[in-house]
């Protein structure tokens, strides 16, 4: 898997189904690539045509090969309901570098049919690091760096 930077940019969700009985959600979303978490601010009473244009940015490394998100609705006095999830592959976005915004489906936990989140996707990769320097110099950078100078 290549090593970088991965740009999420949140757009919009589209027809989430309605946790709340009397009263429209207020969904958040919530990324994972792998330990990295990264919440969504809560679209309050947007309900399932919520909004958010917002970004986010994951350091990329090896092994990383999906963008898990989950959909929440916020609650006051309660837990928070989960509304739905989407797991996004990875390997179209590192072929391509990026990807533009795209309506995933959102299913619950019976893989039944939610909503849709729209999402756009950049992948940056990091530079070589196989350049002159490192490979001429590794042995001395084990001793600190410096070496001892005799005048």
């Amino acid at each position: 898997m290549p090593l970088g930077t991965l740009e999420v940019l949140l757009v919009e969700a589209k027809g989430l189904k309605n946790t709340d009985f009397l009263a429209k959600i207020d969904p958040y979303v919530v990324f994972t690539v792998k330990t990295q978490e990264k919440k969504s601010n809560v679209a309050k009473g947007q309900g399932n045509e919520a909004e958010w244009n917002e970004s986010f940015l994951f350091t990329v490394s090896e092994d990383v090969s999906e963008l898990r998100l989950k959909i929440m609705d916020k609650d006051t006095f309660t837990a928070d309901d989960f509304v739905g999830e989407a797991t996004i592959p990875l390997e179209p976005l590192f072929a391509e570098g990026s990807l533009p915004p795209t309506m995933y489906n959102v299913v619950n936990k019976d893989r039944d049919y939610h909503g849709g989140i729209k999402i756009g996707l950049t992948f940056t990769p990091e530079p070589e690091r196989n350049s002159f320097r490192s490979r001429d110099y590794a042995a001395e950078e084990n001793y600190g760096g410096w070496k001892e100078s005799s005048f």
